[in-house]
Order: C-alpha cells, then sequence, then structure tokens
C-alpha cells in the first residue's frame, strides 16, 4: 500500500483505495484472510516502516506507488514483509547493482504483473472455487480454508513459471550480437484484430462477450507459444506478438487466420506485421516497426495477413517464401530438368498498392499467404 508523504503526524491526511474496504474496519474476517495470504499482522504505518527499512519516506513513496497501492496516509497497514521489500530494493541500489529509477521500474513492472494476475485469479478462479457447498455458509467461510491450502501451491508454481520465463528471456538476450542489440534489436512483430468487435459489443450480452474474448486471447496465446513466438500483450479484441524471425511470425499469423475463420463463434480476423528493429522495455514493445505493423492491421482485408517490405525481403532472404511466382515457376523447371528437387517455399507474397499511412508516409504492404498444407 503506497503512502500519502504529505504528512507523518496525526493530522496528516489520509487517502483510501475507494476500491477495496480497509480490512481492520469492521471485517474482521477480510482481516484473517489477509493476515493469511500475507503471513503477517498489520504493525507499521508508511513512516514506520520506511524507518525500519533505512529508507526515506520519498524513496519508499516512490516504490509503494510503483508497485501499484493506494496511498493509506499513516495507517498501521504494513507488515514485516514490507519493510523487507523496501530493504532489498534499496540495498540492490546501495550496492550499485540498480540505480534508483532501475528498482522503481522493477517495482513497476513487477506490480503491474502480478496485479493482473491477482485480480484474474480473485474474479476467475476463486470465485468459482467459493460457491458455498451448503446453505447459511457465507462466501468468506469457504474461501479462507480454500486459499489456505491453494496459497502455497500457487506461489511455487508461480515462482517456478518466473523463473522459466527468465531463463528464456536471459537466453535471447546472450545470443544478441551486440550489446545494443540486447535493447534495440530486429525482431518480426505482428498484430492480430477482430473486425467489427466495437459493433459486437453493442449487439451482445456481457457474459457471452467476456466468453469470447477470453476465448480469442486462450487461443492466440495458445498459438503464439506453441510456433515459438512470443506474447507482448492482449487488449481484448487485439493480441501483439513479436517472434526473432519474419518465418516464425508468418506461420502463426496464418495459423491464427485459420483457426478463428474456422470457429463460427469468432468474428474474423485481420493481422498486420512489420519486421525491424524494436526497443523493449518492460516487457513491451515500442518503434517504428511496431506502428508500422499496427497501421497495417488497420488496412488489413478480413481474414488476411498484410506485412511491409522489409518482412517480405525478410522471407525471401531465408528461403521461406520466393520473390515472385514467375521466379518459383522458373526455378522449378530448371530443377526439374536437372532431375533435381525444386526449391519448397513455405509462403507465398503478393505485392498491393501502395498507399500512404498515417504518420509513415507511403509504405508497400505485401499479401502474406500459404504455399502448402501447413501440416507438411
Amino acid at each position: 500500500m503506497t503512502v500519502d508523504d504529505t504528512g507523518s503526524g496525526a493530522g496528516a491526511e489520509r487517502r483510501v483505495d475507494p476500491h477495496a474496504a480497509d480490512p481492520g474496519e469492521g471485517n474482521p474476517l477480510a482481516l484473517r484472510l489477509e493476515q493469511l495470504i500475507l503471513g503477517a499482522e498489520r504493525r507499521y504505518t508508511p513512516f514506520q516502516a520506511a524507518r525500519s527499512a533505512g529508507v526515506s519516506m520519498e524513496l519508499a513513496s516512490r516504490f509503494w506507488r510503483a508497485m501499484g497501492f493506494a496511498d493509506i496516509g499513516q495507517a498501521k497497514a504494513l507488515t514485516e514483509a514490507d519493510v523487507l521489500a523496501l530493504r532489498r530494493l534499496a540495498g540492490l541500489v546501495e550496492a550499485g547493482l540498480l540505480s534508483e529509477a532501475m528498482a522503481v521500474q522493477v517495482a513497476r513492472s513487477t506490480g503491474q504483473t502480478t496485479a493482473r494476475l491477482a485480480e484474474w485469479q480473485i474474479d476467475s478462479f476463486l470465485e468459482g472455487l467459493t460457491e458455498p457447498p451448503e446453505p447459511g455458509m457465507t462466501r468468506t467461510e469457504v474461501t479462507y480454508p480454500i486459499v489456505e491450502l491453494l496459497l502455497p501451491e500457487l506461489e511455487e508454481f508461480l515462482v517456478y513459471v518466473w523463473r522459466r520465463q527468465l531463463a528464456a528471456s536471459a537466453g535471447r538476450v546472450v545470443q544478441a550480437a551486440d550489446d545494443e542489440e540486447m535493447v534495440d534489436r530486429r525482431l518480426a512483430v505482428c498484430f492480430a484484430d477482430l473486425v467489427g468487435f466495437t459493433r459486437l459489443t453493442r449487439r451482445m450480452e456481457e457474459e457471452e462477450l467476456g466468453e469470447l474474448v477470453e476465448a480469442f486471447e486462450t487461443t492466440s496465446a495458445d498459438l503464439v507459444a506453441a510456433r515459438g513466438g512470443r506474447l507482448i500483450k492482449t487488449l481484448g479484441d487485439e493480441v501483439l506478438y513479436a517472434a526473432d524471425d519474419a518465418g516464425t511470425a508468418a506461420d502463426i499469423a496464418l495459423l491464427l487466420v485459420e483457426t478463428m475463420s474456422n470457429d463460427e463463434t469468432m468474428p474474423e480476423l485481420r493481422v498486420g506485421m512489420a519486421f525491424g528493429t524494436v526497443t523493449t522495455r518492460m516487457g513491451d514493445v515500442f518503434g517504428t516497426t511496431v506502428n508500422l505493423a499496427s497501421r497495417l492491421t488497420s488496412i488489413a482485408p478480413r481474414d488476411a495477413v498484410l506485412v511491409d517490405s522489409a518482412f517480405a525481403e525478410e522471407l525471401i532472404r531465408t528461403g521461406d517464401a520466393p520473390a515472385s511466382e514467375a521466379e518459383a515457376a522458373e526455378e522449378a523447371a530448371a530443377a526439374e530438368k536437372e532431375g533435381e528437387e525444386p526449391p519448397k517455399y513455405r509462403f507465398a507474397l503478393q505485392p498491393m498498392w501502395q498507399r500512404p499511412v498515417r504518420g509513415l508516409g507511403v509504405v508497400e504492404p505485401w499479401l502474406l499467404t500459404r504455399r502448402h498444407d501447413p501440416s507438411t
């Protein structure tokens, strides 16, 4: 929980998160649940926690706010774990392992990621498990033993997944050609967007809409991961992913279109991709390449994939697509004449009309399709 550092005395204004009642006031069962999850009782005000951790009130406020917690004035609501977290972050700065700005970024990225995870688990997971099994039992009475059983298992699983993801990310970094490429890398970036989603929100019930979005996000995440891409984020009706090579990104994009088009419950999909230098920050991607992929998505035909010229050139360079169908035909004829196997291309590229794209000038999009069955 973050603090209001405008004052630390008894008269300091207290600001409480409007989305969460204080479990210490009139809700003893909620306080018990908090103590179970945090593993400690409330002992400190924010000022006392900062002093015990040996950090300034200003730095403590920056850390807490970066983690996404609400201001609580000087209420006694913090635990020994909060003090330890402050001490660890400050210790990394004092040891020179992290700058203060980087430590705040660590707090912010961790807070944002885990906040979404926690919301999902409470809204979707625990809510379904805590339906009272017997009349007269309250949800809270059922929730406490369920959380008590699940907490250690979910905690272990969270650490396992984090370590796995960290190992994968570290592996990609050490394979970079140079230090500059660790931050500014050449990647294939892809946006996949559901067509007509705004109209759907006006026609569908909230529960139906939620199920559709969840199905889209789940299917997309599974396909991206299975084929070697990295899901950057989901935006309800849109997903953003990246891949180290254009061929992987192209395969995923076409598979997304094929999968969604075979599902009668799903709207049509349009996809835009670009290849080039990308800046990565806090798990997200930025830069002209990302903007171009987004713009291509907005002009892509329904159930089709558009790529920029750099993406097309990369597919041609790696032998995943011919420069033209005429060239592919010539190669096939020459190979047949020599009694050899003709080149096998995975994708076909069709140049489209050049057109101006807002903020990026004139671009030449290419329509991407498969040249053979994806299972071969």
